[in-house]
């Protein structure tokens, strides 16, 4: 088998390629705050949050504050200043990221989106959210807005297995998870699964399960994080008294391209490991490496394998492969 024809010149289905294959200009994400909370942690499913969570150390939007020190600035205000300090020429699609993104009522939620998609500048929307905050009518909503704007809902789940998911207090099931995941199938949102490799107590197999499980859901993009301990939450605690182990990068890379290839490759990799933004707020793993160094090192992992993303699957096809890509790409790969 040969790399898939979409992936161009990765070993992976990369974010940046599936957008060129939708827009005639370069998109890029603007992050930030809505003032949202989570249901995690207002009592309303349970109180303190997964217990890996702490939002300042992974979200630009709120960087550097916590929940008493988040500033109530509009939407519209951050994304003109972000534009404004930004030196990427195109457009943007603005990601409401800290916490529960559709956690309000639908009334709510149009005041905040139609906000946001006041700049010329923005082409849509990424909603971060939790697979228990999408009634239908919030669906309902939000539909409307992928009619005329590229829309991504990004399910934060971790993972397939529900005796990990109460490990970790994530307070909702995988069952809610597959429920929310069916109910936006079908309305022409992209849906984006967010996971974590080495949570607590999981194995390789499990892992790997995860994985083929979302293969096979409809989804069209993936963030894969790696597990990070982060100081103020309950994971960190675990980690010091020696309950917790993460991964140094010699073993994650192998893990990640394992991964990956049993990945349908019909589905945009957004992320290949987390980034936490405040060194002083990382407890483990310190791999002191710049981003494009980790980038590397995936790529020539998959070089030396001679594999890529789906290798290992058993139903690549051209048709599969034709089904994803533009009318205009899909003619010029059949030439």
């Amino acid at each position: 088998m040969s790399i898939p024809l979409h992936f161009r010149n990765k070993p992976y289905f990369s974010f940046k390629q599936f957008l060129s294959q939708r827009f005639d200009f370069p998109v890029y994400k603007l992050p930030v705050d809505a003032g949202f909370t989570c249901p995690n942690r207002d009592g309303r499913v349970g109180y303190g949050g997964c217990s890996y969570c702490y939002n300042p150390g992974f979200s630009p939007a709120v960087s550097g504050k916590d929940d008493t020190s988040r500033t109530p600035i509009s939407v519209q205000e951050q994304i003109q200043g972000l534009i404004q300090k930004s030196k990427r020429k195109g457009k943007f699609l603005v990601y409401f990221q800290p916490y529960t993104n559709t956690y309000e009522t639908p009334e709510r939620l149009r005041l905040l989106y139609d906000d946001a998609l006041q700049n010329r500048d923005v082409v849509g929307l990424c909603l971060g959210t939790r697979p228990d905050c999408v009634g239908n009518d919030t669906l309902s909503l939000i539909e409307e807005y992928a009619k005329n704007w590229h829309v991504w809902l990004e399910y934060g789940l971790q993972s397939v297995h529900d005796h990990t998911l109460k490990r970790i207090n994530r307070g909702h099931t995988f069952a809610q998870f597959e429920d929310a995941v069916s109910r936006t199938i079908g309305r022409n949102i992209f849906i984006c699964v967010h996971i974590i490799l080495g949570l607590p107590g999981e194995t390789r197999d499990d892992m790997i399960a995860t994985i083929k499980t979302l293969s096979r859901m409809g989804i069209h993009g993936i963030k894969i994080h790696h597990l990070h301990v982060i100081k103020n939450t309950p994971l960190a605690d675990e980690f010091y008294q020696e309950m917790v182990k993460v991964f140094t990068i010699e073993e994650y890379i192998p893990l990640l391209c394992d991964m990956l290839e049993y990945l349908s490759p019909e589905i945009t990799v957004q992320r290949l490991f987390g980034e936490v933004l405040d060194d002083k707020l990382l407890v483990a793993p310190c791999w002191k490496k710049p981003k494009v160094s980790i980038l590397s090192a995936i790529e020539a992992e998959f070089l030396r394998r001679r594999s890529f993303q789906g290798y290992r699957m058993q139903d690549i096809t051209q048709a599969s492969i034709l089904s994803i890509v533009s009318h205009k790409q899909a003619a010029e790969m059949q030439k």
